[in-house]
């Protein structure tokens, strides 16, 4: 059974043992490829609904960037709700717009509901590091405040250290609706959520056939499901299993590291216990663990390879943002992979009118996966309006084709990224 990677998360995982993999021919009203948190999700709603659910994980669940990522709670997507409404039209704007928070809710009353453990802490913090920054987070909480969205707010610089202690930033904009969990540990939590209610998740058992009849099967090397509906969650592990979805999307990697525990050192450098991420294009994100460790992510590699360190990779600028830690063991260092589309928002459709998918949560997949696994139940059940408002947005393959994807991607961003050094 392969492990998950050696993350502080996998090191720190109230469940360690592996489940068993699919042996022999099973059936069920709906199975899912991927226990991811969209998987996950998506099994959870459905069997609180009263569907018979199997899941199908090639790995370990919560394997990929669902156990891997930051463990921030970033509500909305990675297009503003004014972007979004220009680029679809003013109907799916509102309707999108009204989703935007749902995402984080949905974690934290599964919490609540079935008491996970996964260190879930309120409040999250975007840094500006120039004036143009500050003016662009005011112009997104003004916008968010015309689709009723009311919890963030400005901070200047005298307020900032409160928050932060970083001569990198001029000030900054919290959302009291964010927060920041231990991602592994929540995705673990529901998934033993929706087996006490039926659901039956196999581990170690990748999907290598699809059938997308009628009545669609999924063969995996040690069996088979025969379902009424499948659910395709594998997003930037999903490989080549469907071509035809997976040209819509481009795996991203991005790394992250751990510190070791740093005692009162870590409440001084952020005191208020909010995660932080800056707002450049390719940005940092950090925040305190629970057992009091610096954890500091950022970087990003397109096409989804690893970094040939990932310490010489993140290490610099978590010393440019808190020099004290110079000195400071790194006990973990650790690299994911998310899957990105080219309009940067997240693709849900049908490959036939019995199996559906969803991915390409570009960046914003700890809020965007449990609404989206949430829709993805409520399509299964009769109720598609949710759906069916996402599936019919444009979507577009990358240009260039796996072979040139990566380089004119790499160049969009290299420009965005001048910009944020040049502050315009």
């Amino acid at each position: 059974m392969t492990e998950h990677t050696k993350s502080y998360y996998a090191a720190t995982a109230n469940r360690q043992d592996a489940r068993p993999a699919l042996s022999g021919a099973e059936t069920a009203d709906v199975c899912i490829i991927g226990a991811g948190f969209t998987g996950i999700s998506a099994a959870l709603e459905l069997a609180e609904r009263g569907f018979s659910v199997i899941v199908l994980e090639g790995m370990r669940v919560g394997f990929g960037a669902s156990g891997r990522n930051g463990g921030q709670i970033v509500n909305g997507y990675s297009r503003d709700l004014d972007v979004i409404s220009a680029r679809y039209g003013a109907e799916a704007g509102r309707a999108i717009g009204a989703m935007a928070l749902e995402g984080g809710d949905i974690i934290r009353d599964r919490v609540q509901k079935y008491d996970i453990a996964c260190d879930l802490v309120p409040g999250g913090l975007f840094a500006a590091m120039n004036a143009k920054q500050m003016r662009e987070l005011n112009h997104h909480r003004q916008v968010w405040a015309r689709f009723g969205h009311t919890s963030l707010e400005m901070v200047g610089p005298s307020a900032l250290p409160k928050h932060v202690k970083s001569d990198r930033y001029v000030g900054g904009m919290i959302d009291h609706k964010g927060g920041h969990i231990h991602p592994l540990n929540l995705v673990q939590g529901e998934a033993a959520a929706a087996e006490r209610l039926g659901a039956r998740i196999y581990e170690g058992s990748r999907v290598i056939a699809v059938d997308a009849g009628a009545k669609p099967s999924v063969k995996t090397a040690g069996g088979a499901v025969t379902a009424k509906y499948v659910l395709v969650c594998g997003n930037a592990y999903l490989g080549d299993l469907l071509p035809e979805i997976g040209s819509k999307i481009m795996p991203v990697s991005t790394q992250i590291l751990a510190t070791e525990s740093l005692g009162d050192i870590a409440a001084e450098l952020l005191p208020s216990n909010v995660c932080v991420e800056d707002c450049n294009y390719v940005l940092d994100y950090f925040r305190r663990t629970s057992d009091n460790r610096i954890l500091y992510g950022g970087g990003i590699v397109y096409g989804g390879q690893d970094p040939e360190s990932i310490r010489a990779k993140i290490l610099p600028n978590m010393l440019k943002t808190f020099p004290s830690l110079k000195d400071a063991r790194i006990d973990y260092a650790w690299s994911g992979n998310f899957a990105l589309t080219l309009t940067r928002f997240p693709h849900l459709g049908r490959i036939s009118p019995t199996v559906f998918f969803s991915h390409g949560d570009s960046g914003h997949g700890v809020t965007t996966t449990h609404l989206l696994g949430r829709i993805l139940g409520e399509a299964v059940a009769g109720q598609p309006e949710r759906f069916n408002i996402f599936e019919k947005l444009p979507y577009y393959p990358f240009p260039g084709g796996k072979t040139f994807r990566v380089p004119l991607t790499v160049m969009g961003a290299w420009y965005y990224g001048l910009r944020d050094r040049l502050g315009v």
